[in-house]
């Protein structure tokens, strides 16, 4: 159902869809426009591409055609940025962290601990003339076309026992990533890296007492209800992830103007459409898989503040991300969070 359980898996198939590109190729008559199109989900989400390919084909009369791939398919993911930029696909649908080693916004822009407390926020942070203004200067430096942005959704903790505050983390083990590992140790809480596929053995047999990883749809996939019920929300970072879409930047020269309205209005219903799936699903998980709990907002607003140290960290690398970051800064500074 979610991207991550498909996408944090090793991507395979890259033979497989480079056969598929060739024989779709070989049928385009040469009035129609046709761009390989390279998405980090799986078959979960086929409903939703089928649905934006054929909105690009209605709108354009047939002469612009989305050749979609998915995840693994032609590319790997972390690949995305490179292969964007040499032509390898003309269009790439992924997000920062993926290329945070070649592009220094990358982390940023995906999402560090603190960084939004919900959708709408989020949606105002880069829907600003000056965050937008720092992704197309970054991207384009990158040799990509900076499209614009998706949002995901819930990204909280799952723990066996309760959780009413920070300190009843202080006794137990949970599973998180680096950034947020980091923000966690301001708190004296214990952490642990595991990938997703070794949660239920780590949460089962007590190697850690809880998870941050996604929300409850995701971890009801993963089948950890059947090892904890617990699930709460830490107001540190909704949507959990954000999601970029780039461009080649001659694939994306060629196209008349007509072709990129099409396609960027299309592209933005696509991402709204996995957004809206997304929040469906976690809606959608049955009562009573898990028990639900806020932690106190005193609790979440000091989770900010231990996180700037993640921020700055990312601003060190370049006066762009400093940039960045200042802007983070005061967002959440008007928002009361900081």
């Amino acid at each position: 159902m979610t991207f991550t359980t498909f996408t944090r898996r090793a991507a395979l198939g890259a033979l497989a869809g480079a056969a598929a590109f060739a024989s779709v190729a070989t049928t385009a008559t040469a009035d129609t426009v046709r761009l390989r199109f390279h998405t980090f989900y799986g078959t979960e989400i086929d409903p939703i591409a089928k649905k934006f390919r054929k909105a690009v084909k209605d709108a354009s009369n047939g002469t612009l055609r989305i050749q979609y791939f998915r995840g693994g398919e032609l590319v790997a993911s972390d690949q995305f940025a490179d292969a964007v930029s040499k032509g390898t696909v003309d269009i790439v649908h992924g997000t920062g962290g993926y290329w945070s080693g070649q592009i220094d916004v990358g982390n940023i822009e995906a999402g560090l601990p603190g960084a939004w407390a919900s959708v709408d926020e989020a949606k105002a942070l880069f829907n600003s003339p000056e965050v937008d203004a720092l992704l197309k200067e970054a991207y384009a430096e990158a040799g990509t076309v900076y499209l614009g942005k998706g949002y995901g959704h819930n990204y909280d903790l799952l723990t066996k026992e309760p959780v009413t505050s920070l300190a009843d983390l202080k006794t137990r083990k949970i599973r998180a990533t680096s950034n947020v590992a980091k923000v966690l140790s301001a708190f004296d809480i214990p952490t642990v890296y595991l990938p997703a596929q070794e949660l239920y053995i780590g949460m089962s047999t007590g190697v850690i007492d809880g998870a941050i990883y996604g929300g409850p749809v995701e971890y009801e996939q993963l089948k950890l209800h059947e090892t904890a019920q617990n699930y709460t929300f830490m107001n540190m970072l909704m949507p959990g992830w954000t999601e970029t879409f780039l461009a080649n930047p001659a694939a994306w020269n060629k196209l008349s103007d007509e072709h990129k309205a099409i396609l960027k209005t299309a592209i933005a219903q696509f991402a709204d459409d996995i957004h809206q799936w997304l929040a469906d699903g976690n809606a959608g998980v049955a009562e009573g898989t898990f028990t639900y709990a806020t932690l106190p907002a005193a609790d979440s607003k000091a989770l900010t503040a231990a996180a700037q140290g993640v921020w700055q960290e990312e601003a060190a690398r370049s006066p762009r991300n400093q940039k960045f970051i200042d802007l983070l800064v005061a967002n959440a500074k008007a928002q009361g969070r900081l």
